[in-house]
């Protein structure tokens, strides 16, 4: 047997995009310049696992910021205002007659009709995974259209009365 002296070919993947410009014009760069090949230490750092809520806790979670969002937390806070209000006469109004103010039961009304539109696109979604359970998914999406339907009726209204 005869041994074959392979010679060791160089990997074109291994070059770098300065050693790819400094063979084709060495004219350019010369001999002087040089980039150093740094080798860093591998170090093994200890990792701080966290456990992972579940996907059901964190659209709950999201829900409830979206809910004091919606409130208007941030304008109650700055503004102050009252919760309820009354007319001349002295009967309790619940909707302010201005559309640049607002009590606070009726931001939280608002906001409970704007989640309430929310399950109800959920409940949408929903009734697309019952493909073959014709009754469940026609069931499903009935409520889910009427939830809408019933929120945005009486987001309607209540833009209505204060106009």
């Amino acid at each position: 047997m005869q041994k074959e002296t392979s010679k060791k070919e160089e990997i074109i993947g291994s070059e770098t995009v300065f050693e790819k410009i400094k063979s084709r014009t060495p004219w350019i760069f010369g001999n002087s310049l040089r980039k150093p090949k740094i080798s860093y230490p591998r170090l093994k750092l200890p990792r701080i696992s966290f456990p992972m809520p579940s996907r059901s806790l964190s659209l709950i979670i999201i829900f409830i910021i979206l809910f004091v969002l919606q409130t208007g937390a941030v304008y109650f806070l700055v503004r102050g205002p009252p919760a309820l209000g009354a007319n001349s006469a002295g009967d309790p109004i619940f909707i302010y007659n201005s559309i640049h103010e607002s009590f606070i039961i009726e931001g939280i009304v608002a906001s409970i009709l704007i989640l309430f539109c929310s399950i109800g696109f959920i409940a949408l979604f929903q009734a697309s995974k019952y493909v073959y359970d014709k009754k469940m998914a026609v069931s499903i999406l009935v409520i889910g259209l009427m939830m809408i339907i019933i929120s945005f009726i009486l987001l309607q209204y209540m833009l209505d009365v204060k106009m």
